[in-house]
């Protein structure tokens, strides 16, 4: 199986080309499910972030993560959202492995990764970085038209590893400034060279 790290900014189409990819035979995994399966109630996860960023972080009735609290300290600083990463991304990408060594049947299975400069301590887990990049512009129109404020786009943007460092960190780049069938063309023409055989 062919394990595949698909990154993209904010309305960039890396839900799409997932999508694509899934209908065609891969299996998908997403980081931010990942991200949350971690931190059910009761997880050793979210004791170790009780104990870094106060017990109200948990509801005390459920026992289930306050995000708003969370992200509330944890983004504060660098230092704090530092301390979060630390926390969760080994129990995210052990989790991670557990999924990868269940999914044998595939040819495929694409890994969503929201913020690609995060996971690059794990990329010996991929065999290939894949990334889906378009023009900011375009890709602030299209969230827009699905009903983002503008200025929550420009600041999530402005949080997200530029197309630049995709870019540079990719060993396949889709380029999705036109529509969806041409960018589909574009991972019907990848999917069938990496399946070929």
């Amino acid at each position: 199986m062919r394990t595949v790290f698909l990154a993209g900014g904010i309305a960039s189409g890396k839900s799409t080309v997932a999508r694509a990819l899934e209908e065609r035979g891969a299996c998908r995994i997403d980081l931010d499910v990942l991200s949350r399966e971690v931190c059910l109630p009761g997880s050793p996860t979210l004791g170790e972030l009780a104990a870094r960023f106060g017990d109200d972080v948990l509801d005390e009735a459920t026992g289930e993560l306050r995000r708003e609290v969370l992200a509330r300290r944890a983004f504060d600083s660098e230092e704090a959202t530092a301390a979060l990463e630390a926390i969760t991304h080994p129990a995210i990408f052990a989790k991670l492995e557990e999924c990868l060594a269940k999914q044998s049947s595939a040819p495929v299975c694409v890994v969503e990764v929201p913020l690609l400069d995060r996971a690059l301590g794990y990329r010996q887990l991929a065999d290939e970085v894949v990334c889906v990049v378009c023009p900011t512009p375009l890709r602030r129109e299209r969230a827009v038209m699905r009903g983002m404020d503008a200025e929550d786009f420009d600041r999530r943007d402005a949080r997200q590893p530029t197309q630049e460092f995709l870019e540079r960190h990719a060993d396949t780049i889709f380029a999705n400034e036109g529509d969806e069938k041409a960018l589909v063309t574009q991972v019907d023409a990848w999917w069938s060279n990496v399946t070929k055989g």
